[in-house]
């Protein structure tokens, strides 16, 4: 009597491994509600349970995570020792739940024509949105673009947070026009926050993106190279990223030998609105896309001379760590001339 998320996601504990599924109650009897687009009947649908499955001995507890649901509360009533209280969910499980994909997908499918807020727009379609398309696999195929989670900085926060992001384009147009996003840490379980970009400005869409991606001369010929019969080349989603005030785009590139069963990632792509590259790793394509070398575990390595992008993305995320590089050089020139003053007094110098 409960519908199951398609996604169930593992969590590693100090000693077992648990699954979490997300279960909704559905109907299609809610008063003046749309249904669906996925059956075409279900108008009501709440994620009202969490399960848990040990992985190792297959035990299974269902956790009521909407309370407010008054179909769980019946079925809670009818079957009283199948459900549990979200509140006896360990706290290491706990600490792992997601804001379920599928669930998000239908509200973020609603949210193109009822994110209007003026009736009279709403009522003749003035501002409808559209779900955009990405290349996906290992041709030219075109999907929609599907919910993605990442980790990122929200607007106006003060650190990361786990999400789950979806973008939108106009209607029949391909520039990006907003996002939402879905929170799952903490308190902030479960709240949207929706962000619209000015209507006078022109930011790339995921096709258009993917259409500069294409039109790269040196990505191109990577491609042409390289992905043949014996090899193919699979090109995964492209993820839409907010980053200050700004976007980064991402795609990973995956080569695929004939008879193995795995593919293997060779390659990351990274796109502002004004630059694309591609590298062998995340930080070499950041380097090249930001011209700063990245921090290493031995400490931070020199700047790199390369020629500097005029609002590229996360430019400004490495203001910070160039002044800190600047920072360094001052102490040891400080240091350096102590030293020098110490003479043979090594041990104090060291």
């Amino acid at each position: 009597f409960l519908k199951l998320d398609s996604d169930p996601y593992v969590v590693a504990t100090n000693d077992v491994f648990y699954w979490i599924q997300d279960l909704y109650s559905t109907s299609d009897q809610y008063p003046y509600s749309e249904p669906s687009e996925d059956d075409g009947s279900t108008n009501y649908i709440r994620n009202s349970v969490k399960a848990t499955i040990d992985a190792y001995d297959g035990s299974i507890r269902f956790y009521i995570w909407d309370d407010e649901d008054p179909i769980i509360k019946t079925y809670a009533k009818m079957f009283p020792d199948v459900f549990l209280p979200k509140e006896d969910m360990p706290p290491y499980l706990k600490d792992h739940v997601r804001y379920p994909q599928d669930f998000f997908s239908m509200q973020a499918h609603k949210n193109v024509k009822f994110h209007m807020k003026d009736v009279q727009n709403f009522y003749n379609n003035e501002d409808l949105w559209a779900i955009p398309n990405e290349k996906f696999g290992q041709s030219d195929t075109v999907q929609p673009v599907e919910p993605y989670y990442v980790i990122m900085k929200l607007p106006g926060e003060t650190k990361e947070e786990f999400v789950l992001l979806f973008p939108y384009t106009p209607n029949q147009r391909q520039n990006l026009i907003g996002w939402v996003a879905a929170r799952s840490d903490g308190e902030n379980y479960g709240k949207l926050l929706a962000y619209n970009f000015p209507k006078d400005r022109q930011i790339d869409g995921p096709e258009q993106v993917e259409a500069r991606i294409d039109n790269d001369q040196d990505i191109s010929a990577w491609f042409t190279l390289r992905c043949s019969e014996a090899a193919a080349c699979i090109r995964g989603n492209l993820l839409v990223i907010p980053v200050g005030n700004s976007l980064l785009y991402a795609e990973p590139v995956y080569i695929q030998a004939e008879g193995v069963r795995f593919p293997e990632l060779k390659r990351v792509i990274l796109a502002t609105g004004e630059k694309v590259v591609m590298e062998d790793s995340l930080e070499k394509a950041l380097t090249a896309l930001t011209g700063f070398e990245q921090v290493t575990q031995s400490g931070v390595s020199k700047e790199a001379q390369v020629e500097r992008q005029d609002g590229g993305v996360i430019q400004n995320e490495f203001e910070s760590i160039k002044d800190t590089i600047n920072q360094l050089k001052e102490s040891l020139t400080i240091l350096e001339k102590a030293i020098e003053k110490l003479g043979d007094l090594t041990g104090e110098g060291e």
